[in-house]
Formats: structure tokens, C-alpha cells, sequence
């Protein structure tokens, strides 16, 4: 049986993103095996344990690989030990393709993939603050991009904005590339669910906790708002990301707004549905460059009413005025606008608008489209 790997930087959005994919290609006939990095922040201080509860889950279905990534920093000698990395752990197993996910997998992955004579394909996609800066680490990315990429087999990107800027900039081969509709969602299970009638309004945010997701905007807006409304909850749902501590916002930040009362920040959550299901609008002002946002995908799938920026990636989810709204990006005032047009809405238009999401969704974005692409992608490339 030929081995497919799917590598992702981090266990937690290997077991939240990929595991239906990887379900799908094991059908295919294909043996699947994961290589990921643990939290080491969540890691069982149980020395019988390996790995963090979301490599475990894994486990129990497929083979996994723990490897040390650092998802942070440009620091070359941790960069060529991360090359060693997977090297030593594509050696070992003996894959006839890997799927790269995330910017480290997709260049070192790839790098150490082309020494080992193996196939590729990788997922180019929420390319993040460092392609907004514009800085000279940015360009050091664009060239370990150039130089990596051109022995990549085959390479996904999540929307045509980002596909054009690295087909312009010639850091890819046109020829070997193709865009898919994101990570796609699994519309059976994010469906409409119940909500409760509390008289309470619930906007939701869920994302890490980075300044470049619009966490700022978002609580600008959550002030504006409540100097004017009763009865609205603005509500938080992500990691708090301390490794990312230029972009990241602080716990004491955290717990300031929470104090204050602005926001109602309710952690992490491996159940995404069920805070979904008792939010009345979604919202992503993020600046930050995405592929195609999940959770926007997920809310809209769950027929709930999204508002979001006009920014790469996240204006593919929202036709504005039929399945919400798109605001201006950085701009909290404009935020604060949409939002309150989103209240104003009887309940039936806000149902109508989850009504025409979910559509759009199954249309464009079911994730059995995204299999599809892989699946015959790899019978293509290793039969």
C-alpha cells in the first residue's frame, strides 16, 4: 500500500483540519500517516504520555510522527535543524508523496522531500503579517519560497489573490499549480443548530488571539456599541498565542477588556460547533493575510450571518448584503457600522442572510470538493 504524509506545523490544527481529509485519502486506498510538532505548552506531564492530547487523538486513528518546529523566527541554525527534522523523520518512513501544510512544512518539508527524492504537494495559504509588512524578512521568505517551491510536485493555493501574487513574482511555476476553496468545511457537520431565545444579542470572534486578526477593531467596536445597546455580548474564542508575542495580544490585555466588560473571552475550544450554534453573527475583521478563514466558513455553514473585511481570502465567504457584510479593513468605525446594520436586521432577514451562506457554502466550499482535487492529484502523481 503507497504512503501519503500529511505534515502540519502544529498537532492541533493537524487533528482540527486534516483528519477528515486524511480519512478520505485512507478510503482511497492510500496508508496515511501525520508528522506534526506537539504544544509543548500542553504536553501530559505524564512520562507514559507522548506528544499533547491532539497528537493522541490522532493516534488513534493513524500513524503519527512528533517532530520539533518552531513556528516562529527566521533563525537559520534552527531552520536547517528543522530541515534535519523532517529529513530524518521522511527517511524513516519512506513516503511516496507528502501534503505540507503551513509555511515551514511547505519549504522545509519540501527541501528535505527533494533531497529524499520524494513527491509533493503543498497548501500555500494564510501567509499571514509578514507578506502585509513588507520588510526584509519578507524577503528572505519570498527567496526560501522561490527556491523551495520549484521542486515542489504540486502546489494549492486558497484564493486566486495569492496564487496571482507568487505566480507575478515568479516565486512559483504557474504550470504546477491549482486553487482549491480553501480548507473546505464539513457541512454535515456544521449544520444549523437550535438557538435558545435569551434576549441577549451574541456577536463571535474566533481566531488566535493575534492584533492582525482585528482583535482591536473588534473591541474598539464592542465599546462604540455598548454606549448605545443593552443586551449585546461580544464574545472571544482562541488561543492566546504567547509564541507569536509580536502580533500577539497579551493575557493582561485580555483581562483588561474582560474587566471592563467589553468582551466575554471564553478560551479555546475543541467543540467549535457549539459556540457557533449560540452566536447570532460571526465576525473576522482580520488584516492579516489568510488563505480562506475557516471559521468563517464553519459559521456561514452553520447558516449564521458574517461580517468580515475586504481583505484576501475573506471577502470569497461574504457576498455582501446576501450572507452579511464587508467592512473596511483597520477601521473600526466601519466595523461598528456593519455591525449595527446586523442588529437593526429583523431576526427573519438575519435568518434569511445564514439561509443563502450555507447555500453559497455547500456550492462552493463542501469539503468533499477539496478531497476530490487531492485524491486525484495523487493517483495522478504516484497512481
Amino acid at each position: 500500500m503507497k504512503k501519503v504524509v500529511i505534515a502540519q506545523n502544529i498537532s492541533f490544527y493537524a487533528w482540527h483540519m486534516r483528519l477528515n481529509l486524511a480519512r478520505a485519502i485512507r478510503d482511497a486506498g492510500y496508508e496515511v500517516i501525520f508528522v506534526s510538532s506537539s504544544d509543548k505548552s500542553i504536553v501530559s506531564s505524564d512520562k507514559s504520555l507522548t506528544g499533547d492530547k491532539y497528537s493522541r487523538k490522532i493516534e488513534e486513528e493513524f500513524k503519527y510522527y512528533d517532530i520539533n518546529l518552531s513556528r516562529k523566527g527566521t533563525n537559520p541554525f534552527t531552520d536547517l535543524k528543522t530541515i534535519y527534522e523532517f529529513y530524518r523523520v521522511y527517511k524513516k518512513i519512506k513516503p511516496d508523496i507528502v501534503l505540507h501544510y503551513t509555511a515551514k512544512p511547505s519549504i522545509y518539508g519540501t527541501i528535505a522531500c527533494h533531497q529524499l527524492n520524494i513527491k509533493t504537494i503543498n497548501n500555500i495559504a494564510g501567509l499571514g503579517t509578514l507578506f502585509v509588512k513588507q520588510n526584509f524578512i519578507t524577503k528572505i521568505a519570498k527567496k526560501l519560497y522561490k527556491d523551495s517551491q520549484k521542486n515542489a510536485t504540486k502546489i494549492f493555493f486558497q484564493n486566486r489573490d495569492d496564487l496571482k501574487m507568487f505566480t507575478d513574482e515568479k516565486l512559483v511555476n504557474a504550470s504546477k499549480c491549482d486553487v482549491l476553496p480553501g480548507s473546505g468545511v464539513d457541512t454535515q457537520k456544521f449544520m444549523p443548530m437550535e438557538q435558545k431565545e435569551d434576549n441577549t444579542f451574541r456577536f463571535l470572534l474566533i481566531s488566535r488571539m493575534l492584533w492582525d486578526k482585528g482583535i482591536g477593531e473588534y473591541v474598539q467596536s464592542a465599546k462604540n456599541i455598548k454606549k448605545i445597546y443593552k443586551n449585546i455580548e461580544f464574545q472571544l474564542v482562541g488561543f492566546l498565542d504567547t509564541e507569536n508575542s509580536a502580533s500577539a495580544v497579551s493575557k493582561e490585555q485580555m483581562k483588561e477588556w474582560t474587566d471592563e466588560g467589553y468582551v466575554n473571552y471564553l478560551g479555546s475550544s475543541d467543540n467549535i460547533q457549539e459556540v457557533v450554534a449560540k452566536a447570532d453573527c460571526v465576525v473576522l475583521p482580520s488584516f492579516y493575510r489568510e488563505g480562506t478563514p475557516r471559521v468563517l466558513l464553519e459559521g456561514a455553514s452553520m447558516a449564521k450571518p458574517i461580517i468580515t473585511t475586504d481583505n484576501v481570502g475573506c471577502r470569497d465567504v461574504v457576498d455582501h448584503g446576501v450572507n452579511g457584510y464587508i467592512c473596511k479593513i483597520k477601521n473600526s468605525e466601519d466595523l461598528t457600522e456593519k455591525m449595527i446594520k446586523m442588529l437593526r436586521l429583523s431576526s427573519q432577514e438575519r435568518n434569511k442572510m445564514g439561509e443563502r451562506g450555507r447555500e453559497k457554502i455547500i456550492k462552493e466550499f463542501d469539503e468533499s470538493i477539496v478531497f476530490k482535487k487531492y485524491i486525484d492529484s495523487i493517483k495522478e502523481i504516484i497512481g
